[in-house]
């Protein structure tokens, strides 16, 4: 296949089919609220939604978000290759409504009405050892991106420490901020350490990790357990009608801070959890959720 076409391929699937392990995370939800209420209904109205999506090829949400890569190639390939290919491939996608015209110049207030602009579509490169390249796509919708936040610890309005106390304190609230809004029940991302720039990155790199991968991190590990378990408890439910899940998955991680900051980074997922990935390897195209 070509590599045009692949990256075609590639973000027709992310928009159009929702991953197995988030449609069976949703499908619990849906078992799980009392019948006869608004957050029963929702997951029903969600649960269609993603069949019909699925099987017409059609985009899971109007929003079908922002295009973030990230690429992992062999040391001596050339990332010129890569972004021809996901730019011809993302104005397709767009005249083929796979994709929404999402990329506007905030000068100008024009939208290019193809997903091109500066920095549109996001592309992180990351060379490395082996002899395949991975490139990894993240739709991510504007409703979600708008409830995410940033703390610096320590944060006094909520008594939150430089520690894994204050990092849960500031986890809880930012989702009772969000209040269904973003189009809950969402999936939470978190960075802890590194600078602005760095922690949000981090943050929202989460989003690849699949339903139930808990963190390395034995600490983290635990922590995310005890947050799904809090956040589910707060009773915002899907899209804010009240239930029994009010997010679907809470994911940490954690890099190196300087000495005098200590930032913790929210990101939220809508349902609409779009992620996939391709593998390349000796001319062989492979994809995966």
């Amino acid at each position: 296949m070509e590599l045009k076409e692949a990256f075609l391929e590639l973000i027709r699937r992310a928009a159009t089919d929702l991953p197995p392990d988030v449609e069976a995370v949703l499908q619990k939800a849906y078992e799980k609220e009392d019948d006869n209420t608004p957050a029963k209904n929702v997951f029903a109205t969600i649960l269609e939604n993603v069949k019909l999506a699925r099987k017409q090829s059609t985009p899971i949400c109007q929003d079908t978000g922002s295009l973030v890569f990230y690429i992992d190639y062999p040391e001596g390939g050339q990332e010129r290759i890569y972004r021809e290919a996901i730019e011809w491939a993302a104005v397709e996608a767009t005249n083929r409504q796979y994709l929404r015209p999402n990329a506007v110049d905030p000068i100008s207030g024009k939208n290019s009405g193809n997903n091109l602009g500066i920095n549109a579509p996001y592309i992180h490169f990351h060379q490395w050892q082996k002899d395949e390249v991975r490139v990894r796509l993240l739709l991510k919708g504007g409703g979600s991106e708008n409830v995410g936040a940033q703390y610096k610890l320590p944060h006094p309005p909520l008594n939150a420490g430089r520690d894994l106390k204050g990092v849960r304190k500031v986890i809880i609230d930012a989702v009772k901020n969000a209040q269904g809004l973003g189009c809950a029940p969402g999936s939470i991302g978190v960075g802890i350490g590194g600078g602005r720039d760095t922690s949000y990155a981090l943050s929202k790199e989460q989003f690849f990790r699949k339903m139930g991968e808990r963190s390395p991190n034995p600490e983290l590990a635990e922590l995310e357990t005890r947050l799904l378990e809090e956040l589910n408890q707060l009773q915002i439910g899907p899209m804010g009608f009240g239930g029994k899940t009010t997010v679907l998955e809470v994911f940490i991680a954690s890099q190196a801070r300087h000495p005098a900051t200590y930032y913790v980074s929210v990101s939220y997922n809508c349902w609409a959890y779009r992620r996939k990935t391709m593998t390349i390897k000796n001319g062989e195209v492979r994809y995966d959720d």
